[in-house]
């Protein structure tokens, strides 16, 4: 049980180090306004595509999330659905980060060489998979915690890599961005 607490209290440790990654990104110089407003376009893009992406795992998780309680157990369709989940928020941090990223790495690239560059674009890339890591340690620290069943979690485990199946198709992603994009 103390490893499990452990366990939770190091993933809360790479959440809360992430978000301070995340935080050291925004506040390097955006560039010019050009820079910001296709960083701004960029991320606004990025979003689009996201919503739309979790539209469809909503309705597949929802899905998938009945067929496990019916035919495995109530357990694990939660779980399922909590691995999901903690899927859906990394990724969405992680773009946010990545997407905000952008303009700061061109600027430190014109005013500071590649190595600046270098630098930022790493740390923007790097918060998703930090977020990644340290939600599936928590999420299974807490499935472990609650129910101290080891198959169960089996089931956030499926939920958390089926979010990583699902893509949209680009061409209908890139339609919804620049309709978007123009209102």
């Amino acid at each position: 049980m103390r490893w499990t607490i452990f366990s939770i209290g190091m993933g809360i440790a790479g959440i809360l180090f992430a978000f301070w990654t995340y935080l050291r990104v925004l506040s390097k110089e955006e560039g010019s306004d050009k820079m910001k407003d296709i960083a701004s376009q960029i991320h606004l893009g990025a979003m689009v595509f996201l919503k739309r992406e979790y539209q469809i795992i909503i309705v597949f998780m929802i899905i998938v999330f009945f067929i496990l309680v019916k035919f495995i157990n109530l357990w694990t369709g939660v779980t399922f659905l909590f691995g999901a989940t903690c899927s859906m928020l990394a990724g969405l941090f992680g773009m946010q980060a990545a997407t905000w990223a952008n303009s700061r790495t061109c600027q430190a690239a014109i005013k500071g060489g590649i190595s600046e560059a270098l630098k930022i674009a790493f740390s923007g890339g790097s918060v998703m998979g930090i977020t990644v890591a340290s939600l599936g340690i928590v999420g299974i620290g807490i499935v472990f915690y609650f129910t101290k069943n080891p198959s169960i979690i089996n089931g956030f485990a499926m939920g958390a890599s089926s979010v990583a199946l699902l893509p949209v198709s680009e061409e209908e992603s890139i339609q919804k961005a620049l309709m978007w994009a123009q209102i």
